[in-house]
């Protein structure tokens, strides 16, 4: 995807002036870079002292340990899988290669690279991840718990591999901050865990190419923070890579500079980024779990370095922590809530560990769980090596006595009820910052799940780059669960990641006592002149959800849409749809009576227009069920929806 002239002119409306200076001096120090790039200094006497106590190792679950240790022989076999391609050209890669398009990327000047533009460059996304380096943690770890030599040659093998053809401001790993931000991060970890082996010391502190990178990346990094509108999840991971590397790569003379401004970045920046309820601002949940992932791995450095940290950042990730825990459904899954694209702070771990269990597995080491928490019955390797290096505090503020269900300042709040229904309903804001980059069109949507299954599901994000028809479905209104007026978005988009209106939500009741009738009502003025409002009514002792939708104002075209999870098989005869899938070998239903007065269809796979898909997971969708009904909102009668849950 190129970007046009009025998307730059909609993106420069959505600055202050603040911003637009700060980004002027950018382009400035670009160019000047082009031809006068920085001199790194000359470093002596470089020591790793950051590693991890004795008796670390020792912690880890034996479960973890074997997870972790077949995912890195899969790799040592040159197998992994990323947005949904399958890679076997590990033992080797190709670091500009993308294998999705099968284009490489140019190694020009790199603020020369078109990155965002797949016909020029590839799949950015597919070439970002793999130098991350974040499989190589996943390397370095099970070197640390096997001791086996050749998990630390490959690591070493591949980090010299990448020095050698990514030279400092040269190709696409040079363009953007947050991908600097965590390969700094794997890199402090991969150090640490190769602590034990004999080469660690002459691949990083004892290798002049190794400390040109280190330095450089810093040195970026300081130069070119995100700024304004875009100072959302990716200032996080520029501030928290930065202050790691700062922190156990102490070698230059800026490193002390580097850490005292990466740590007032990262401070504030986790603030702004947080509601005080605890959850992320940019109402994303991938980016909530991203954001609290790289806030633990900063306070470890900074635990491991002895530097102090403000209680304000220990106190957001506590709030966050316990947020996450009041709002995953029985399975540990938070809501399927804005963007998702797979991102982690920190990977130490195989395939099968849960992401969420393992993060509230830390949230317990490190702040100690509440009564109200959900069991974690999983194990990890990431857990027991961050609680070595942070040190426990007592926390000094009153946490929730019992688990919350509405989050005001989010918009977000779940009802719950028997045999483990749970229902997200979404009344908060369009998203984050003035660009709302990674929101969806979802106002007033809910996200229906029995015992972990998805039955009225968020479809998820699928893409970001070089697809726009697909990135346009995933974030519409008409690709979530609520209602659409005149064929059109609630919020208007001005590009993949720019929202140039957004919709105003507000929440009129939130019920959730526990007794009796949870209720929740809200509306949103999207539509202006008309205004959405949607009343969900969660009947425990009838097993019933009730949504009930209203448009006020004048009559206007209607498509009211409800999407399938893909575990989910529906028999749709006029409005009255059975739901039937299966759950650890027992069947389960439910019928679905919709509005009697729209006419109903039900959509699976269909690609022009895009309708009917689920994205589990970044690079990856399957065709679903999703029903739509159509009609006229009369600005008298309302749409009434009932999901009962059968025995």
């Amino acid at each position: 995807m190129t970007m046009s002239a009025g998307w730059y002119l909609r993106r420069l409306s959505r600055m202050g002036p603040r911003e637009v200076a700060g980004r002027a001096g950018d382009a400035v120090r670009r160019r000047r870079w082009r031809s006068a790039p920085p001199d790194c200094p000359v470093v002596t006497g470089a020591r790793f002292t950051a590693v991890l106590p004795a008796g670390t190792i020792a912690a880890v679950p034996p479960d973890a340990a074997k997870r972790l240790v077949a995912e890195a022989d899969r790799l040592m076999d040159g197998h992994a899988e990323y947005f949904g391609v399958v890679r076997d050209d590990l033992a080797d890669p190709d670091w500009s290669y993308d294998p999705r398009t099968g284009r490489r990327a140019p190694r020009d000047y790199a603020f020369d690279v078109p990155y965002r533009n797949e016909d020029a460059v590839g799949d950015i996304k597919q070439i970002w991840e793999l130098s991350r380096h974040q499989y190589l943690t996943v390397l370095a770890a099970a070197y640390a718990i096997t001791g086996n030599e050749r998990y630390a040659e490959r690591v070493a093998g591949h980090l010299r591999s990448w020095w050698a053809a990514n030279p400092p401001l040269r190709g696409v790993h040079w363009t953007s901050g947050i991908e600097l931000g965590i390969r700094l991060l794997s890199w402090v970890w991969i150090r640490r865990l190769l602590d034990g082996w004999s080469g660690a010391a002459a691949l990083f502190e004892g290798d002049p190419v190794a400390l040109h990178q280190i330095w450089h990346h810093q040195r970026w990094l300081a130069a070119f923070p995100s700024r304004g509108s875009s100072a959302n999840n990716h200032v996080i991971a520029e501030a928290a890579g930065q202050f790691a590397a700062a922190c156990a790569f102490d070698w230059f003379p800026a490193s002390g500079r580097w850490r005292a401004d990466a740590l007032r970045s990262l401070e504030r920046h986790l603030r702004g980024n947080t509601f005080l309820s605890g959850l992320n601002r940019e109402l994303a949940s991938e980016y909530h779990g991203l954001v609290l992932e790289l806030g633990l791995a900063a306070v470890a450095e900074a635990d491991a370095a002895g530097v102090p940290v403000p209680a304000t950042v220990r106190l957001v990730l506590l709030r966050m922590t316990d947020a996450l825990a009041a709002v995953v459904d029985n399975r540990l899954r938070p809501p399927r809530q804005g963007d998702a694209d797979d991102g982690y702070g920190l990977v130490v771990d195989g395939a099968g560990t849960d992401r969420w269990g393992s993060l509230l597995a830390t949230g317990d080491a490190v702040f100690g769980r509440l009564p109200w928490w959900p069991a974690v019955t999983g194990t990890d390797v990431r857990t027991p090596l961050l609680a070595a290096l942070i040190k426990r505090t007592e926390p000094s503020v009153r946490r929730p006595a019992d688990r919350p269900a509405h989050f005001a300042d989010a918009g977000l709040t779940v009802l719950r009820g028997p045999e483990e229904i749970w229902c997200r309903c979404d009344g908060g804001p369009h998203g984050f910052l003035s660009i709302a980059a990674h929101a969806h069109a979802d106002a007033l949507s809910v996200e229906v799940r029995h015992d972990g299954v998805d039955v009225l599901a968020d479809p998820g994000t699928y893409c970001y780059h070089g697809q726009p028809e697909w990135r346009q479905y995933f974030r519409s209104t008409l690709g979530h669960n609520t209602l659409q007026l005149d064929g059109g978005d609630q919020s208007v988009s001005g590009g993949p990641f720019l929202w140039t209106r957004h919709a105003t939500s507000r929440v009129l009741v939130a019920d959730t006592s526990g007794e009796g009738v949870a209720r929740w009502c809200a509306e949103h003025d999207g539509y202006r002149p008309s205004v959405h409002r949607r009343r969900v009514e969660l009947t425990p002792s009838e097993r019933e959800l009730k949504v009930v939708d209203e448009v006020r104002g004048p009559r206007r075209a209607v498509r009211l849409a409800f999407h399938l999870g893909p575990a989910i098989t529906a028999e749709l005869v006029g409005n009255r749809a059975r739901l039937s899938w299966t759950r650890d070998g027992e069947d389960r239903s439910a019928v679905l009576v919709l509005p009697g007065e729209l006419s109903w269809r039900a959509h699976r796979g269909e690609t022009e227009p895009p309708l009917g898909w689920y994205s589990a997971g970044f690079g990856r969708k399957e065709p679903t069920t999703t029903l739509v009904g159509t009609g006229v909102a009369d600005g008298v009668r309302g749409f009434t929806t009932v999901l009962t849950f059968r025995g």
